[in-house]
Order: structure tokens, then sequence, then C-alpha cells
């Protein structure tokens, strides 16, 4: 190996790893340099209550990542990876005892709620006919869609608040809930212009691909995407902080896994001050508040179709979620929580001894906000799952400013690399024919404040290690 390299990434996200693995395939010398023990940034596990107890740090379900065009054609699964799909992807609970399980068949998805069977089959059929051509636009925007009506019509929906989509679309509560439910990934008010695009895309995502998630917890994800990376020849350096990117050693070009803020801090000083004014106007999101648990049996679900499911939507009805998401939207924290909940040991028993469970949550909070929000969460809980604290042997909590000491890209807790609306969701960190470069040519951005956003993907940065290939300056050497 030359003693130049041809590129460095700094950090060891999936979207760093995915740019390492594009340019490794690329036949480029890389190395990966992450300042944490362990490779992974937002796609982590660890014991966080109890010894055998495996809780993911952050991502906990990725049906983005197995719709991925570009992890879809890595040989994952020969470096350790498996999927555990459970038995229905979704559920969502109202506080009457019913419950909307969205299944992998629209069908039988349609069959559970009442009076909008027909229409929600109508309504989400094609938008998974469509799934398939949104994933592949965005893992490769420059190119002519295969469907464009198709496109088109999942466009104009997106488009719309989700609020007034769930009130037009469909009629009864449980429907209108779910659809909230998936629109609520967003962080922003369900008010809010294209909210709706969140909720259509993880909807249909659940009927074309499931809700998915790593046997043995996601760092399985990372640890694969390691070891591929090191079969092409790359190498992963942990526990090496970066300050300024004059530290790191000789190499053709630099991509940085992190945010704005910290693309200011550490090459700043080779950024036109324009540029780096543009950077320090970025908007980050809202935080948010994380709790696991160490169970001693199964969540007990007064609706219990959420049994079957390995996400569970905990905020009540459409406007109960509206309520929660705007006064985050506001500042303020919500006193009933919109809270996302993942069981993963139902279904894959490798994470917890023996008849012991885990439980992984979490609630929307305001950026940097300070509030204990344990109580709120476990309210939520106990309100749709009936002595839920009497199986708790042990929790960890993780706020806002402790997400952000654990992983840098989260500014006041936001694990989504920036507010995820308005045109900061097209237009990532700046406005520009190519996000990823900056006007050093040869420091790339690769993380999730570029497009396509957050999740756990690898789009953004197997999509900068694309335009690092392509540019003139790589070209040029």
């Amino acid at each position: 190996m030359s003693s130049v390299l041809d590129a460095i990434v700094v950090g060891a996200g999936p979207n760093g790893l995915a740019a390492a693995v594009t340019l490794a395939r690329a036949g480029r010398s890389v190395r990966v340099v992450e300042a944490a023990p362990t490779p992974g940034g937002g796609a982590r596990s660890a014991e966080l209550t109890l010894p055998g107890y495996v809780h993911d740090v952050c991502s906990a379900v990725h049906p983005l990542a197995v719709a991925s065009p570009f992890l879809r054609q890595l040989p994952l699964a020969g470096h350790g990876l498996e999927w555990v799909h459970p038995d229905a992807p979704l559920a969502h609970p109202l506080e009457e005892g019913s419950a909307a399980v969205l299944e992998r068949s629209l069908e039988a998805t349609a069959r559970g709620l009442g009076p909008d069977a027909r229409r929600y089959v109508h309504w989400m059929r094609p938008m998974v006919h469509a799934f398939e051509d949104v994933m592949a636009q965005l893992g490769d925007p420059l190119r002519l869609p295969r469907h464009p009506l198709r496109l088109a019509r999942f466009g104009l929906r997106a488009l719309r608040s989700a609020h007034a989509q769930a009130r037009s679309a469909f009629r009864a509560p449980l429907a209108r809930a779910l659809f909230a439910g998936g629109a609520a990934h967003s962080f922003s008010a369900l008010e809010h212009p294209l909210t709706s695009a969140f909720g259509i895309l993880l909807l249909a995502s659940g009927h074309a691909v499931g809700w998915p998630f790593p046997r043995g917890g996601t760092q399985k994800l990372v640890d694969a995407l390691v070891s591929y990376l090191r079969a092409l020849g790359g190498e992963v350096v942990t526990g090496q902080r970066v300050t300024n990117v004059d530290e790191l050693p000789r190499s053709r070009a630099v991509l940085l896994d992190v945010t704005p803020a910290q693309l200011v801090g550490l090459a700043g000083h080779r950024l036109p001050p324009p540029y780096v004014e543009k950077l320090r106007r970025f908007r980050y999101g809202p935080g948010v508040f994380k709790v696991d648990w160490a169970l001693a049996g199964p969540i007990p679900w007064r609706a219990v179709g959420c049994a079957r499911a390995g996400t569970v939507h905990v905020g009540g009805c459409l406007e109960e979620i509206a309520a929660s998401e705007a006064a985050v939207a506001r500042g303020q924290v919500p006193e009933r929580p919109f809270v996302l909940v993942a069981q993963h040991t139902p279904f894959d028993d490798s994470r917890a001894p023996k008849g012991r469970h885990t439980g992984w949550a979490y609630c929307h909070v305001p950026n940097g906000c300070t509030e204990d929000m344990t109580a709120r969460i476990e309210a939520q809980m106990e309100r749709f799952a009936p002595g839920f604290g009497e199986l708790v042997l042990a929790r960890h909590t993780r706020s806002p400013a402790q997400y952000e000491a654990y992983n840098a890209n989260c500014i006041g807790g936001d694990i989504s690399g920036g507010a995820m609306e308005g045109l900061q969701l097209l237009a990532r960190p700046v406005a520009s024919l190519v996000p990823y470069a900056t006007p050093d040519p040869r420091l790339y951005l690769c993380s999730s404040s570029t497009p396509p956003g957050a999740g756990v993907h690898g789009l953004c940065g197997f999509l900068a290690a694309r335009a690092l290939l392509s540019s003139e300056v790589w070209r040029k050497g």
C-alpha cells in the first residue's frame, strides 16, 4: 500500500463505513478513524442494564437497511449478519384495548382496521408499489426513474402534512393513529408540510420489506460492515479522536461522518467564510430521551396484537400524537409523549437470559432538554401495558446531553443529523448540486446531515464516496 492513503474517513457510523466500503470496492486505499472504543456511531449494542441483556444504544429496527439499494448489494450475510423478522412489523394500540397491526400483507392489515379496511388497501397499494422506485431514486438521485408516474403519485401525497393526510385518507381512529405513528418519525409537528412522506415511506416499507433487526443486536450490522471492509483491504482504527483535519495522516481526500457544527470545528479554517456561515445556520431538530429495561417477562400489552410486533408505537390516537409532537416543536415537554418501543427478545432470544426480556423505548423532547422523562415514558407504558412496572428488573436512561456526550453527532440529543423538515429535508447541509462536496475539493461530508438524511441505510456515505470518485480532483490525483 502506498504511504499516502487514497482516503481517510472520520467516523465509523453506518455512513462512514458505507463510504469506506464504496471506496475500497473501487480499489482505493482507505482508513476509518473512530473516536469511540468501538465502531458503530448510532448503531451500537451494549449491556446497559444487567449482565447478559443486550440493548441497542440508539437505532434498533431497520426497514431502511434491508431496503437500502447500497446495503442490499453487499455480502453481509457472509460476515455474520442475520436479519430477524418479527411476526408483524408494527403495532399501534389505542387506550380502549384495540390495536392496529401492520402486517406484511396489505389485506391482513386492512382486516384489523374496521371501516377503513377497503380504504387502506386502495390508498396504500400504489404506495407499496412505488416503494422500490423511491428507494432506488434515493440511492441514485440523478438517474431517470423507471416509473415516473408512481414517483409522482408518491410525491404529491408526500407533500401534505401528516395530520391533514390522516384525516382525509381515513375515517376511523385506528388507521389514523397507525399513519400518525409512522409520520411522527419525522421529529416534526404533524401539521407541517412533508410529514406525510415519513408515514407513507415507513408504512409502505413494512409491507414491502418488513421492519427487521439484526440477530444479537444492531452492532452485528456494524460488525459485518467492518468485517467486509477489512476483507477488501480497508482499515478501521478506534479510540482515536480527531480535533483538526490537519492532524490526519496524508491522504488524497478526507470524508467526514459528522454534522455541520463539527465540520466547522474540524475544518472551518480550510473553508471560505460564506460557506462556514451557511453551515452555522444549519438547524438541529428535537432530541430524544431513551430508556432501556431488563424485564422479568414479555411486555403485558392490553391489546394482544401488540405481542406479535417488533415495534410498538405508544401514543394513542392521531390527535394525542399530534399534540405531543406539536409541544416538542414549540420547545415544550409533552405530558403524554409519543413513545417508540422495540421488543426484540420475543423474536431473538440471544439478547437476554432464558425467560427474560429487554425493552427499548424513546420519546421526542426539545433539543437540549434537561427533563427526566423516565416517569412519563413508563406512565405511557402502564396505560397500554398494565403491570409493566412490576416486570422491570433494571433500567438505563440516556438524556439528550448524555447522547451528545456518547456520540458527538447527536447535537442536543438530535439523532437525525439535523432537522428533517422544510427545505432542510432536501437541501442538506446547504443548497448544492453536490451536497457532499465542500469548497475544499479534498474534503467531503458523508453523514446523515446530507441527502437522503437520517436512517441506517448507508446511502449518505455511499453517495458521498461516489461523488468523490467522479470528482475532477480525484481523477487528476
